[in-house]
């Protein structure tokens, strides 16, 4: 069930391959270990003339960034590792620098969110 947010800081004329959600949600659900059918991307660009970073050009870094909402945020070890690999695999899918992708892991979904009007029992 993890929700996988991704956004991209795009120059004005990047164009990107129009497989990029589905080959970033291929390799989240290599890395969060799900089935087919269970990891969900959301892909949106963000136009690089609406980023900026204090003290840098205008338009010199195009991140990503990443959310991520599971119904259980894992061990701090084991989620040091899963974020390692994700940042690796969505910047390579991104065609990015590692050190250009940001992972936010949000608050556990358990007792939070719902599918379907089904509340995630906490207790699972």
């Amino acid at each position: 069930m993890p929700i996988v947010e991704v956004e991209l800081v795009v120059s004005q004329d990047e164009v990107l391959a129009p497989d990029l959600a589905q080959k970033i949600a291929d390799a989240a659900g290599q890395v969060l270990k799900t089935p087919p059918g269970r990891t969900w991307i959301r892909l949106k660009t963000l136009e690089s003339s609406r980023y900026a970073e204090n003290g840098l050009p205008a338009q010199s870094v195009r991140p990503v960034f990443v959310s991520v909402l599971k119904q259980r945020r894992p061990d701090t070890e084991t989620l040091r590792k899963e974020v390692k690999t994700l940042t690796e695999n969505i910047a390579a899918a991104c065609d990015r620098p590692a050190e250009n992708v940001h992972v936010l892991y949000l608050p556990a979904a358990a007792g939070r969110a719902a599918f379907g009007g089904e509340l995630i029992d906490p207790a699972d």
